[in-house]
């Protein structure tokens, strides 16, 4: 969904940081300052080639500009478990849908699944076990989920303490020592590394 008061928003605040005036912007862009007041009115949009040069002018991700455009107030919030032991995926989807009533959870016993949902659907949340019986570890398939969309929390769930540092190396959002725990999960989820629009906790 198409949401230009949130791209407006996002692009006033992000050119008041800059310290930019709307003329200013516009001539770095080689555009009019109309066509700059419209984005921020809301009555316009810009192309994805203008996107990526407002991302440069502004010195941001062109996926800020891009997930406020593409967001919307009442986005589903989807979460996807991945775990090779059914019981335990079964457990875990069921204990963060108690947590999470209104989030959208899918549970994925490979990685190459989870990759399949990602590209079909914004993944705003992924606990990923780290020794998924595959080819695919859940360190790889988190950098395949990050390259997919940059602003996934990653929160691992892992037997083992030695992929912690590397998973701070990589910046996760969450790190769950097994077995999981109400309180913990709770607990990453209201320390995520990205901001989830539409999380009610």
């Amino acid at each position: 969904m198409r949401n230009t008061d949130e791209f407006a928003s996002v692009l006033k605040e992000l050119r008041s940081k800059k310290g930019l005036s709307q003329q200013q912007l516009a001539e770095q862009l080689n555009v009019s300052r109309s066509a700059v007041s419209m984005w921020e009115l809301g009555t316009r949009l810009p192309d994805m080639r203008m996107l990526g040069r407002l991302a440069a002018c502004l010195d941001v991700d062109s996926h800020i500009l891009l997930d406020a455009i593409q967001s919307a107030p009442d986005e589903i919030v989807n979460i996807i478990v991945v775990e090779d032991i059914p019981t335990l995926l079964q457990g875990s989807i069921g204990m963060i849908q108690n947590i999470v009533p209104e989030a959208s959870i899918v549970g994925f016993e490979s990685g190459t699944e989870a990759i399949a949902y990602a590209l079909a659907n914004r993944v705003s949340i992924a606990f990923l076990d780290i020794e998924i019986d595959e080819e695919l570890n859940g360190l790889e398939l988190a950098q395949r989920l990050l390259e997919i969309h940059p602003h996934t929390n990653i929160i691992y769930l892992t037997n083992y303490v030695e992929y912690m540092k590397q998973a701070i190396y990589d910046h996760c959002s969450g790190y769950i020592l097994k077995p999981l725990s109400r309180e913990r999960v709770r607990h990453e989820l209201m320390n995520l590394r990205f901001p989830v629009r539409g999380l009610d906790l």
